[in-house]
């Protein structure tokens, strides 16, 4: 399979607001096939900030533990590294294990 398309949210929030080295964004990806897949993308550093959250709320037993369905562990969420990650999964065999994929008639933006 080929990549067609990758949509990563991140890329439509307001200027500024996106820091790739410490941040978490949901990217769906387009293969050839016409099959879409949707993951997110969680900076390491991110995973600080995180923890600290759920300590302060309360969730996840204070901060003891995080869990995502469909989570890919990044050093960062730019662009670039995204499509190389995206392109080797696919190319290793993971891609499938680590990505769910979408709905055909699910309206989540893709383009």
């Amino acid at each position: 399979m080929e990549v067609v398309e990758i949509w990563i949210e991140a890329e439509h929030w307001a200027p500024g607001q996106w820091t790739p080295r410490d941040d978490i964004t949901d990217a769906i990806v387009t293969l050839n096939d016409g099959t879409r897949w949707v993951a997110t993308f969680c900076a390491f550093e991110h995973l600080a900030a995180l923890r600290r959250n759920s300590a302060e709320s309360g969730e996840c037993l204070g901060g003891k533990y995080f869990w995502a369905s469909d989570l890919v562990l990044i050093d960062d969420t730019s662009r670039p590294s995204i499509e190389v990650v995206v392109r080797d999964m696919l190319a290793s065999g993971e891609f499938p294990g680590a990505f769910s994929q979408c709905e055909a008639d699910s309206d989540a933006a893709a383009g």
